[in-house]
């Protein structure tokens, strides 16, 4: 057997079936899937594995490859701990807003760090993409996931996460999902909306995210949004869409910690304050109790020093928002 499959297939057994709690709620019968229980802390690990997984079936990469991917967040943390795993290099492309934990952690397991200083005139994204593009040039046998644009990407939660939901549950009525790349949502609505195609599939971004055609503009907060419309974004069924502030994103971590203990990053808040604001514009009829299914991707833990940190959220985001945020 090929050594990078077998090594591979040890990755795999610790990637997935994470749990799913039913959370205590006056109106809604709901569930989140702690996706923050896989090996390196997010859901990430399901598409940094499937996408190399499928790499070394196809022959793109070898035990002599060099990965290189723009990500400044979880994707970068996951494809660091399993390339090393797998004996092969890992250059992670990051820039200046990358969190100071995930920039420690990927510093201290990789040999090369490229990161991006300058956003130019049309921000981080392109200036990374476009640092990448060059490192593919100069290192002779390199393979790039391109998280953006990889089919891969979708495949881990249509073939793992969704396949896992449709499982668990008996029935699914809403199911709320943070886009930032887009992989996530394209993969989940399409393998859920297979077993119940009536399901009420809603997308979450942040004010200043162009991912579903909002206006780009300054974030603060990681894990959720893009400053580009992600290709991957068109494969997924989408039902209905709610745009948040970086403010209800704040208050959406604090009251899923403060409710139900959960210590969860800056998108899964960002999700939980949609689902408040969703039923609060549309309750369910009396009665009834509409089984609404969300994903915690990734632990507090990097959000620390920003998200849970009120001199921070004082300090960055706007003043006449911080009462409400942190209040």
């Amino acid at each position: 057997m090929n050594p990078l499959r077998k090594r591979l297939d040890m990755i795999g057994a610790s990637v997935g079936d994470t749990p799913l709690l039913c959370l205590p709620d006056d109106e809604l019968s709901l569930f989140a899937k702690l996706e923050y229980v896989n090996p390196n802390g997010s859901t990430k690990d399901r598409s940094a594995y499937w996408i190399l997984k499928k790499a070394i079936e196809r022959g793109d990469i070898t035990e002599r490859t060099t990965v290189v991917e723009s990500s400044s967040g979880n994707f970068a943390t996951s494809l660091a701990a399993f390339c090393q795993s797998l004996g092969i290099r890992f250059v992670p492309v990051i820039d200046a807003n990358c969190n100071a934990l995930t920039e420690a952690v990927l510093r201290s397991c990789c040999e090369r760090v490229e990161k991006v200083v300058d956003p130019g005139l049309d921000g981080y994204l392109p200036a990374r993409l476009a640092r990448v593009a060059e490192l593919c040039e100069e290192i002779s046998d390199v393979y790039w996931p391109n998280q953006y644009t990889n089919a891969d990407a979708a495949a881990a939660h249509y073939e793992l996460t969704g396949a896992e939901l449709n499982r668990a549950l008996a029935r699914i009525d809403y199911l709320f999902v943070g886009v930032g790349t887009g992989g996530t949502i394209a993969g989940l609505s399409r393998r859920v909306k297979e077993r119940f195609p009536g399901v009420t599939v809603v997308a979450v971004d942040v004010l200043g995210s162009a991912a579903l055609g909002g206006e780009p503009g300054r974030r603060h907060i990681p894990g959720l949004g893009s400053s580009i419309v992600p290709p991957l974004v068109t494969q997924a069924v989408i039902d209905d869409v709610v745009h948040v502030s970086e403010y209800e994103t704040v208050r959406g971590c604090r009251s899923l910690y403060a409710e139900h203990g959960l210590y969860t990053g800056g998108s899964t808040g960002s999700v939980y304050a949609a689902i408040g604001r969703y039923f609060a514009e549309r309750p369910p009829p009396a009665g009834q109790r509409p089984t609404t299914v969300f994903l915690c991707a990734d632990r507090g833990i990097p959000y620390a020093r920003t998200v849970y940190n009120p001199a921070w959220v004082e300090r960055t985001l706007t003043p006449d928002a911080v009462a409400t945020a942190i209040g």
